[in-house]
């Protein structure tokens, strides 16, 4: 044939060779039609050329019909010969798109010539040759893969239904796999058109190999699957290829537009109304969807129940389905029909399967659930709960004889679902948080555990022990899967922070728009995970939400297992935590529409008779609605939902109910309730007789009928209704709606109850045969009922959260099952394997449980995984504990910032992994260091040799090795607690193999740990450092093996972490410092001295930073060491630590800014301390910082001055070395000098407040009279230095109390001395606070002031005369100099130095005497006469604060009697036998005397005598300035100075006249034997005082005589002096006691004493009188004659008075009586 064949045109170039070739091959005699036909159509293609503007189903061609009937013709002939060639040029007209068309079956009308064509080829599949069968899978594809032909529903259901039957009846194997391809290739090829709505859309090819995963693996014939892969291939490519030519036309004009009209309802017009309103292309996918589901519902007969091209169609037809599942895009969950699809027919596809035992069919029924779950379990959620529990659940749980293969299925299955994370989260949200949903989450977990664990010991399983490791080791893969994706979920999202919660609604014509795709399953990029193809976010939901929602259905749950025991409590329950109402209706509603609830119970709580309980039946029963029912039905209908009591009572309750309820409902049912009632009770002993099997004898129809005669008011009731009804109840047992056959478990039996699947299981699970339609068949109907119910509904919320607080409540669920699991595994197997698997299980749940704050949980994990590393009894370790070790160090390093109290676990196998490799290195243990005794013992010697070489010698029985290999307890402070007994060398072997396990894991993984603390962050690092501080102090405290490597770790953190900010490194530094403080104070003295000197190490890294000014972390840092030296009781760490201070100050005292606040605070402590050599040391280091680094004491920081004046004055306090404390008064005088000098840096910042001054003062006993400061206003008011010169005075004022002379004289001097060299630049309110708070209080305890109330105070040491002079010195002059500032306080100073004419010492009041004088000398010519007044007014007051004190100790006299009251008439005499004294009354009796009465009377007398001096002395003092500074004084001052001589003469006089005290004074004097006290004395010094003065000042100044009345005082002076002569006299007495004098007796010896001391007073007092003038006489005259005429009667023991008063006679009496 020539190339010319077929003419010009395209269809000619195709048709003329495939025309000719069947003219040669055809018969001419059986072929001649067919040889015409082609004949003629070559002839019309020799004329034809293309033009495309015909609009014909074959390109460029005007009349189509006769160029392809021929090939029609052909096809129909079954002749192989002429069928190949016909088929081929078919193929070829497809596949180069010549055909553009519509193609649907012929009809009768006007069959299409294409759809002719394509009827044809589908209908010559049956001539059994393999290169036919081939062909017409060829043309079918092509047909269906051209763009430019539009196949309509019915001709795609033809073309699928041939290669269907190619599949099932092909010649050989590689013809079946090929039919199998192609279907498959063409369902991806109509669905992707379907999901585009589009003929141009774009499709995969499909995989022949993957196609043989299922099922068809023995159809492979060697090269089957290449040759199939090709042919399919080729199909789809060649076309693909041809299309993109540009010279093949566009797609035919009707074709361009894919969105045509529906067809008419033709044919199955009840399907065809469904498909109004969507296009063709969308019509054919839905059709050839449900076909598929159909042709994988059709089941064998009884007749044939071995079918197997049945059940090979049956699995072809799920292999498809699997097909478009895998490939379905968006539309089939956001378009309305095409989700109906698969809720109507899909879900009951695989509801009619799941109930067959292939496995095949098994496996790819979990294959089409696991496409649904991915893609659409936001639409099916309801569906999904229903096969999830009975495709998955029910296979997991079953574990003593479980298929391998299908429990196989299932793990692999939940391995590939756990891989989506978004899909576990899901599941757990609308399943395990819904109420009305199963809790998927929790059974799948729970299964996986129960699979893991293996059948429970004792029990008979038909598992092979591979299978069930096999089986424990998936399981445990899903496990970790699982809580993998959590971790990788929660890490999204808490970048991601946000929830939305999907809805499902009704109106999804509109495809809503895809967002970016996460990784799906399988990694298949045209799938999407069905969260990302459903956003439709409600606002009102959140995790809170949910949360609530999971707690009502664990408190449902937990009510409906309560109620199922003990129904009472489980309703109490429910009503009390308002889960139902408390009222009747409510409880009732809950009985009848709760699943969940045993059957047997409610009925038998519906039977109680209680009020509330029958108020609850009557409501349950009013609840149905049995209008229109007959009776059988509605007895049926209400038995439904419980299961009858067995109690007649209750039964006979609830069928009375029953009976009142069905004739209210249907009135002409009976004529009255109780034939309704009877009849009732009647059917149910029918149905108990006719369905019991232990009923022998059955009721008959008559006796059922002749048992109810006349129930009806007498009446029978129709004997044909009661004969139905006997046969309704006998065929048809009346049984509630889930009574079953017992359950596998009653924890199953009960979840399944509660989720409403027992029906649905046991139809599934019950069946043996593929006999669906059986006696379950009404069961199926009623599902596929409820299928269709909620198609089109979506009432339920779908909801999708992305907040990472739910993983929660799913850990909550899973951790303790998956502890279980891991552990168990872990424990058992040694498979390596499986034990990773465990341990990343471990890894993925600390990440989990960590990040999430879960705390217990967490710490379950890591306890475990640091339980398993056996590094507490290394002797038994295996490669999975070293595998646990690693383990451990990778959850220290990926969740570091999240374990907070785990890391102590962590950190101790750390401890323990560090201690075993020192063992196997052979390097001596810690406890060598750390002994308590530095000598070596034998047993130390013996142990070193066996280190070195513990790996070559295994017999050795160290102790320490054997400590270890004996192992312990993990919880145990050290290893090798346990002592008892010796090791085997089986054992140390073991041991040593172990230690060459270990370095598996080198020191860098060990140390990575401590170097990557530095990235952990703030509250990490101090949860780090808190849990190495705890260990450290475990390894420490042991006492057997005590350990350094956590204190070196902590010095090596705490160097890696200073650079962090100063908030977070202050923490750290708090926890740190605790612990070095509370280790440091440690019993073992070798623990304390090591960590002190890690502390230094710390220090001086720390020091090398430098601080700014104002920061106080320096101090901080430093303060452990201030701590330690006040609290420990070792002097070794005392001294080390003043050591440490010392290395550091010298090699650091640039850089230490606040640090020197805790140096002089630590000095302090050691400047107190009780041992010698600890005090001298720090005396060195702190003369060293005061002589060369002063300057930087107060660089940044003025206040550590006041702090090294403290530490001085302490030191000053030193009791072992006097050169230590007089070198430290030595230092503040040095310091005082600085300070004047101004060497510090004054920052206004940085001053001290006045509070804080004054609170210092309060600390230092110093607050004395500082809330007198004159205005009140505060020291830095007036000098800004105030606060640092307070603490330096007020410190040398406190040490001159000290008891040593030597310190008492030089603080003195030194404090003198700076006051006086630098009081010039104090201010005068400054002065004001030193006087107050420095220098009253040197004077206080002297002065005899008792202001310390507290008896507990230590009191200062008196002062000796030395010390008073120095001190009395000091003082004037200081007050001399600085006579200006201090001047207002002269009155104060008076006071203090009159004080010390009070002290008892006569040294003290000596100085008191010359200082006053020597202030009254030196000031006098510039004192004024106030301050005048104001000296005379201080002695005045200080003589007069004597007298209450004695007045008080005098009133002890009072209650102390010596013998008669009647004193005058006693006396006294000396009884020299025995020496004992005695008292003579005068009745003649002796009398005894009390020791403590004698005691107390000369306590009297001797502070009677003091009292007597001191108040001479103070009028001496006064005497001797009035006459020294007479000239200067003023009447006011004169005033002061009379009324204090006044007062002592007031006073000596009281005394005086006291005649019962002498009596008892003279009395207790005689018996003591000591002199009496000089109370006379007393009276004439203070007489003559005054006398003298006032007669001075009436001669020498008469005006201001005669201003103050000085006349008149003087004369009264004298005649109280010559009253008390002659009082002492016996002559002057009260004048109403005056008696006429018969005679006179003479005078004693003792008033002749008493008048020959007063003798010289009264010759004073009669020459001041004899020497007045004669007028100033005269006017007294009248009054003094009558006493001196009695003189004259005396009897004068002194020749003195008569001249002096015959002289006084003759110069004053005698002019006066002469002038009269």
């Amino acid at each position: 044939m020539s190339s010319s064949l077929g003419g010009q045109s395209r269809c000619g170039w195709l048709l003329g060779p495939s025309l000719d070739k069947i003219i040669k091959n055809a018969a001419w005699r059986k072929h001649s039609h067919i040889v015409a036909a082609a004949k003629s159509a070559l002839d019309k293609l020799e004329t034809l050329t293309d033009d495309p503007s015909f609009s014909t189903p074959l390109y460029g061609v005007s009349d189509p019909d006769s160029l392809i009937l021929p090939l029609i013709l052909a096809i129909d002939s079954s002749s192989p010969k002429v069928v190949e060639p016909a088929l081929d040029c078919a193929y070829r007209l497809f596949s180069l798109r010549l055909i553009r068309c519509e193609i649907d079956l012929p009809s009768d009308d006007s069959p299409s010539i294409i759809s002719r064509l394509v009827d044809s080829v589908c209908k010559c599949n049956g001539l059994g040759e393999e290169i036919v069968e081939l062909a017409v899978l060829k043309t079918l594809l092509s047909a269906v893969r051209s763009t430019t032909v539009l196949i309509r529903a019915d001709c795609v259901n033809q073309i699928v239904k041939t290669c269907y039957n190619i599949y099932l009846g092909g010649v050989n194997g590689t013809n079946q796999i090929c039919a199998k391809a192609v279907l498959a290739q063409m369902m991806t090829i109509v669905f992707a058109r379907v999901e585009a709505d589009s003929l141009l859309a774009t499709f995969n090819t499909v995989s022949v190999a993957e196609l043989l995963e299922f099922n068809d693996r023995n159809l492979n014939e060697g090269s089957s699957v290449l040759f199939v892969q090709n042919l399919i291939n080729d199909v789809v490519y060649t076309n693909v290829g041809d299309a993109n030519h540009d010279a093949i036309a566009s797609p035919a004009p009707e074709l361009q537009e894919v969105k045509v009209e529906s067809p008419s309802a033709e044919g199955e017009s009840g399907e065809k109304d469904d498909l109004s309103g969507y296009t063709k292309i969308r019509d054919a996918g839905v059709m050839v969807f449900k076909n598929l589901c159909k042709l994988s519902m059709k089941f064998s007969s009884q007749e044939q129940s071995d079918d197997q091209i049945l059940l090979r169609g049956k699995m072809l037809s799920l292999e498809l389905l699997k097909v478009i599942m895998d490939n379905a895009g968006p539309l089939w969950s956001t378009n309305e029909r095409f989700l109906n699809v698969i809720k109507q027919f899909l879900c009951l596809s695989l509801l009619k399967n799941s109930a067959l035992s292939v496995m095949s069919i098994f496996q790819l029924l979990c294959s089409i659930f696991q496409s649904l779950l991915l893609k659409y379990r936001s639409v099916l959620k309801s569906e999904i709960g229903i096969f999830f529990p009975m495709l998955i659940l029910r296979v997991l749980e079953y574990i003593l004889q479980p298929s391998f293969i299908q429990k196989m299925t299932i793990l692999n299955l939940l391995d590939k679902i756990s891989q989506d994370s978004q899909i576990m989260i899901d599941i757990f949200v609308n399943y395990d948080c819904d109420v009305d949903s199963p809790n998927i989450f929790e059974r799948t977990v729970n299964g996986l555990l129960k699979t893991a664990l293996g059948p429970p010991p004792g029990s008979t399983t038909t598992l092979t022990p591979v299978h069930d490791l096999t089986f424990r080791f998936e399981s445990v893969k899903c496990l970790v899967t699982i809580v993998k994706s959590m971790g990788v979920w929660m890490d999204q999202q808490l970048r991601i922070s946000e929830y939305s919660v999907v809805r499902n609604t009704s109106d999804n014509n509109n495809d809503t728009s895809l967002e970016s795709s996460n990784t799906s399953l399988g990694g298949d990029e045209a799938s999407l995970p069905d969260f990302e193809l459903h956003q439709e976010a409600i606002n009102d939901h959140s995790t809170a939400t949910l949360e609530q929602r999971r707690a009502y259905k664990l408190e449902l749950q937990k009510g409906i297992s309560l109620f199922n025991r003990k129904p009472s409590k489980g309703i109490e329950f429910l009503i009390s935590n308002k889960k139902i109402d408390a009222t009747p209706e409510a409880v009732a509603l809950f009985l009848k529409n709760t699943s969940g609830l045993n059957e047997t119970v409610i009925g038998d709580y519906l039977g109680e008779r209680e009020d509330f309980l029958l108020k609850v039946m009557h409501a349950y029963v009013d609840s149905f609605k049995f209008d229109g029912m007959d009776f059988g039905e509605a007895i049926r209908f209400f038995l439904r939902g419980f299961r009858l009591p067995g109690e007649a009572q209750k039964i006979d309750r609830i069928m009375e109910k029953f009976a009142e309820r069905y004739c209210k409902c249907n009135p002409n049912s009976f004529t009255s309730a109780d034939t309704a009632y009877v009849l009732a009770y009647s059917v149910i002993m029918l149905n108990t007789d006719a369905h019991n099997s232990m009923v022998k004898d059955k009721m008959s129809k008559a006796d059922f009928i002749r048992n109810n005669r006349g129930i009806d008011d007498g009446k029978d009731l129709p004997e044909e209704n009661l004969g139905a009804l006997y046969d309704q109840i006998v065929k048809n047992e009346i049984k509630m709606k889930a009574d079953t056959s017992a359950p596998q478990s009653k924890q199953t039996n009960s979840v399944n109850r509660l989720l409403g699947l027992d029906g649905i299981l046991n139809l599934v699970w019950k069946q043996t045969e593929e006999k669906p339609m059986g006696a379950n068949g009404a069961l199926i109907k009623h599902i596929q009922e409820q299928f269709k119910e909620k198609s089109g509904k979506s009432e339920s919320t779908y909801y999708a959260v992305a907040d990472a607080a739910i993983l929660r409540f799913m850990v909550e669920v899973c951790w303790g099952p998956m502890l279980a699991a891991f552990s168990v595994t872990l424990d058992q197997s040694d498979d390596r394997a499986a034990t990773n698997y465990c341990l990343q299980g471990f890894r993925h749940a600390v990440h989990v449980t960590a990040v999430m704050g879960m705390q217990t949980q967490r710490d379950a994990f890591v306890t475990s995984v640091a339980k398993f590393t056996y590094l507490h009894c290394a002797a038994d370790m295996k490669q999975k504990n070293v595998d646990a070790v690693k383990t451990i160090i990778a959850i220290a390093i990926e969740n570091g910032n999240y374990l907070q109290d785990a890391w102590e676990h962590i950190l101790t196998c750390l401890s323990r992994f560090e201690h075993l490799q020192l063992l196997g290195e052979g390097a001596p243990s810690d406890a060598s260091f750390l002994s308590g005794s530095n000598v070596e013992t034998p047993e130390d010697k013996s142990m070193r040799p066996s280190f070195s070489s513990l790996k070559k010698k295994g017999t050795l029985q160290n102790p320490v090795v054997m400590a270890v290999v004996r192992g312990s307890s993990y919880d145990s402070t050290s290893l090798g607690a346990n002592t008892a007994g010796l090791v085997t060398p089986d054992q140390i072997s073991n041991f040593i193999s172990n230690l060459n396990l270990l370095e598996q894991i080198g020191n860098f993984e060990l140390n990575h740990i401590f170097a990557h603390s530095q990235r952990l962050d703030s509250e990490a690092i101090v949860a780090f450092v808190k849990a190495l501080c705890k260990v450290s102090m475990s390894e420490l405290q042991s006492p057997t093996d005590p350990r350094v490597f956590s204190l070196t770790k902590i010095v090596e953190v705490a160097h890696y972490n200073m650079n962090r900010i100063r908030l977070v490194w202050s923490r750290i530094w708090s926890v740190l410092s605790d612990f070095f403080v509370s280790v440091g104070l440690s019993e073992n003295l070798s623990v304390a001295i090591f960590v002190m000197d890690s502390l230094r190490q710390l220090s001086m890294k720390f020091l090398e930073r430098e601080e700014l000014a104002n920061y106080n972390f320096q101090n901080e840092f430093l303060r452990p060491f201030v701590i330690v030296m006040q609290k420990s009781n070792s002097v070794e760490i005392r001294e080390l630590i003043v050591r440490c201070i010392s290395q550091m100050i010298l090699s650091r005292v640039s850089n230490v800014k606040s640090g020197w606040k805790s140096v002089f605070m630590a000095l302090t402590a050691a400047a107190a301390d009780e041992r010698k050599n600890v005090v001298v040391l720090a005396f060195e280091t702190m003369e060293k910082i005061v002589r060369e680094y002063f300057p930087y004491i107060t660089e940044t920081e003025t206040a550590t001055f006041t702090d090294c004046v403290r530490c001085l004055i302490t030191f000053t306090n030193s009791r072992f070395d006097s050169d230590v404390s007089l070198n430290a008064i030595a230092f503040l005088r040095f310091c005082a000098v600085k300070l004047a000098e101004g060497g510090l840096i004054c920052n206004t910042e940085t001053a001290i407040t006045a509070a804080a001054v004054a609170a210092a003062a309060a600390d230092d006993d110093l607050s004395i009279s500082v809330a007198k400061e004159a205005d009140k206003e505060t020291l830095m008011d007036v000098d800004k230095n105030a606060s640092y010169w307070i603490p330096l005075l007020s410190g040398l004022s406190l040490l001159t109390s000290d008891p040593r002379l030597a310190i008492r004289k030089s603080s003195l001097e030194v404090l003198f001395n700076i006051l006086k060299d630098h009081g010039h630049v104090f201010s005068r309110l400054f002065w004001i606070t030193v006087i107050n708070s420095v220098i009253f209080p040197i004077f206080k305890n002297v002065s005899g002031e008792k202001e310390d109330k507290d008896p507990s105070s230590p009191k200062p040491a008196c002062w000796d005369s030395e010390t008073c002079s120095v001190a009395t010195r000091c003082l004037i002059d200081l007050f001399i100099n600085f006579f200006g500032v201090m001047r207002g306080h002269l009155g104060a100073v008076v006071s203090l130095v009159a004080g010390l004419l009070k002290n008892t010492g006569q040294g003290c009041a000596r100085s008191g005497v010359s200082g006053l004088m020597r202030l009254a000398g030196e000031l006098g010519g510039v004192l004024t006469e106030d301050e005048w007044s104001c000296i005379f007014v201080s002695l005045k007051e200080t003589a007069a604060s004597l007298l209450p004190g004695f007045l008080k100790l005098l009133r002890i006299m009072d209650r102390i009697e010596f013998g008669s009251s009647n004193a005058a008439q006693s006396t006294f005499y000396d009884d020299d036998d025995g020496g004992q004294t005695t008292l003579t009354s005068r009745n003649g009796m002796i009398e005894d005397y009390d020791d403590d009465n004698l005691q107390t009377a000369g306590y009297v007398v001797s502070r009677m005598k003091t009292h007597i001096s001191t108040q001479l002395l103070i009028m001496q003092v006064t005497t001797d300035i009035y006459n020294m500074q007479q000239h200067l004084l003023k009447a006011s001052s004169v005033k002061v100075v009379l009324e204090l001589f006044s007062q002592t003469v007031t006073h000596a006089r009281n005394l005086s006249s006291d005649t019962s005290l002498h009596i008892k004074l003279q009395r207790a004097c005689s018996i003591l034997e000591i002199p009496d006290p000089p109370v006379v004395h007393f009276e004439n010094e203070s007489y003559q005082n005054i006398l003298n003065t006032l007669h001075h000042l009436l001669i020498s100044d008469p005006s201001l005589s005669e201003q103050m009345g000085i006349e008149s005082h003087l004369f009264s002076i004298c005649e109280e002096i010559i009253q008390i002569y002659l009082s002492c006299c016996r002559l002057q007495q009260p004048k109403q006691q005056q008696k006429p004098v018969h005679w006179i007796l003479p005078l004693n010896s003792a008033v002749k004493d008493e008048l020959g001391a007063r003798t010289s007073l009264l010759v004073s007092a009669l020459r001041v009188l004899s020497e007045v003038e004669q007028a100033r006489f005269r006017r007294y005259a009248c009054t003094l004659f009558p006493l001196l005429v009695e003189l004259v009667r005396c009897e004068h023991t002194s020749r003195e008075v008569q001249p002096v008063l015959s002289n006084l006679f003759q110069t004053c009496i005698g002019p006066i009586i002469m002038n009269a």
